[in-house]
């Protein structure tokens, strides 16, 4: 994984002071909340409902044992013992006091972490695939390509203040672990020819506006990837709607102009900047690589794994996926127990994940943007113990990609924008479901508390929006999504529902998917192939 050289460090640690001054101006009154509030936005630092909420940036979702330790003790010494895995492969803590938030700040900086563009108008955190390294099915490591976009976008001059927030994802493979066309560019490495190159999608996302991001350019040389990202940015700066926050995503542009007059700027941009020296040189592709190189993997290590226990081998078929390298596997743990809140570890949860990481992992953790955790180097011999560990733990829910592996935004118990709380909720349907899952198969259930899509509700195979009705906390229920490589966009079933109500919906779904499937059909595919009729009749009669 990458290491900060003197340069990163340096601009760290001064972002820090820099914030210490900012904070303690806010507590003597010096600065007023109106004047604080674009300062603390660009370190990370949010006020919701109860509390101060920071978000901290793990780059790609990439970390080390020693860094995921520091996000354990920050939440056991600075908030209430846990923290909240988020969308973007962050995590974010809803209980930070603001006199606190310099110290830790502080010591985030000592394992080379920080909170730099986890809000405002800026290219956010850069998210990627989280089995990168590991998957058999990648034509290269995106990570070094996602580290390269992270020192291109931090506080680039031209791209700090966008007409709203920007977000980039980066796969290497034709399954799309990382639901790259629902961002604001999204980019596919991929080779021609023996090349290695990239596909660029622009103009996803989901919030009050969902769209599917167009494909741009089919083929760009890795050789100026950087520079056709610099116009693509260069020209959503010069066009983009400052003048309507609800108008001034990409996507937007792109739905005005169309794709084809975008994709016009945007090559008449790279024309006249590709030559201007923006893409790296090959020597510093190569140091950045050099340190994505993969783990000693033990040559011989054993490909076979004892079944015998028989929750071991339901975990093990649901959360463990195949590695590249024989003899080793990538796992997953889940942060969805059956009644808990999707997305929370506890500070012990979070120490005991950095202790099997650095046991059994190499050393190295993931986290995902469907709120888990990913070990993505175990010897197979390993996966016993490292179940064991975690079911001791309360981590060892088998439950990857089925109804009860919801991602879910905090809602209304924490954020000031949301209409309708999303945790209550998610806690009922996997106690609902919790006897069926394996049943129903594959099905991706996604919570958002409000139109900002937080939860990703519109690529959800089911989607719950909560809306406010009239003062009422209200759930409209989606169906269709998707955010694979099968990509689409869920619709709305019809009036929606009370907290109940809501539940009491998707089981009529699920009743009704369940004598329609065909073979091994997933929801998805009975839904795609049925049409949405059959299930209005389901909820509504």
């Amino acid at each position: 994984m990458y290491r900060y050289d003197e340069y990163d460090q340096s601009i760290v640690d001064a972002r820090v002071e820099e914030f210490r001054d900012q904070v303690e101006r806010r507590l003597s009154g010096a600065l007023t909340e109106d004047q604080f509030k674009p300062l603390r936005l660009m370190n990370g630092l949010y006020l919701q409902l109860h509390a101060y909420m920071l978000r901290v940036a793990v780059p790609y979702g990439t970390l080390d044992s020693r860094q995921m330790r520091m996000l354990g003790h920050i939440a056991r010494k600075y908030d209430r013992g846990y923290g909240h895995f988020t969308t973007r492969q962050n995590i974010q803590y809803n209980w930070i006091k603001l006199a606190d938030a310099p110290d830790i700040l502080a010591e985030l900086a000592t394992v080379q972490m920080h909170a730099i563009q986890t809000s405002g108008n800026c290219i956010r955190n850069i998210s990627s695939d989280q089995f990168a390294g590991a998957a058999a099915d990648e034509v290269a490591d995106p990570r070094p390509w996602a580290e390269l976009l992270r020192q291109w976008s931090t506080f680039h001059p031209e791209f700090t203040y966008l007409p709203r927030k920007f977000k980039i994802a980066v796969i290497a493979a034709d399954e799309d672990r990382a639901a790259m066309r629902l961002h604001d560019i999204g980019i596919q490495l991929l080779t021609r020819d023996g090349v290695l190159g990239a596909k660029i999608f622009v103009g996803g996302g989901m919030g009050r506006t969902p769209m599917i991001a167009h494909e741009v350019k089919d083929f760009i040389t890795a050789d100026h990837l950087m520079s056709y990202l610099e116009a693509c940015l260069r020209v959503y700066n010069r066009y983009g709607r400052r003048d309507n926050i609800y108008k001034a995503r990409i996507k937007i542009l792109l739905h005005e102009i169309g794709v084809d007059a975008y994709r016009e700027q945007v090559e008449a941009e790279f024309a006249a900047i590709r030559d201007l020296g923006i893409d790296p040189p090959l020597a510093e592709l190569e140091r950045i690589t050099a340190m994505f190189a993969g783990p000693d993997f033990a040559s011989d290590a054993p490909d076979a794994v004892d079944r015998s226990d028989p929750d071991f081998a339901v975990w093990l078929d649901q959360n463990v996926a195949a590695h590249k390298q024989p003899g080793h596997a990538i796992v997953t743990i889940s942060l969805k127990p059956i009644g808990g809140i999707p997305g929370d570890a506890s500070a012990d949860q979070i120490d005991l994940m950095a202790d099997l990481a650095e046991r059994y992992g190499h050393d190295e953790l993931r986290v995902t943007h469907a709120q888990n955790i990913v070990l993505p180097h175990v010897r197979k011999a390993d996966l016993y113990t490292i179940w064991a560990a975690l079911r001791d733990a309360g981590l060892a829910e088998a439950n990857l990609d089925l109804i009860s592996d919801i991602i879910a935004c905090p809602g209304l118990d924490y954020c000031s924008l949301a209409n309708a709380r999303s945790i209550p909720l998610a806690q009922k349907i996997g106690e609902r479901f919790a006897g069926r899952q394996r049943e129903l198969g594959e099905l991706k259930l996604k919570i958002s508390g409000c139109i900002n899509a937080c939860g990703h509700h519109h690529a959800g195979h089911i989607g719950i929006l909560g809306v406010d009705k009239k003062g009422t906390e209200n759930y409209q229920l989606l169906l269709g999504g998707s955010g694979a490589e099968d990509v689409s966009l869920g619709k709305i079933t019809g009036p929606g529902f009370d907290e109940d109500g809501v539940v009491d919906a998707i089981e009529r779904v699920t009743d009704r998917y369940v004598a329609l499937r065909e073979a091994d059909e997933r929801f998805l595919d009975t839904y795609r192939r049925v049409g949405m009729q059959p299930f209005k009749e389901a909820i509504y009669g």
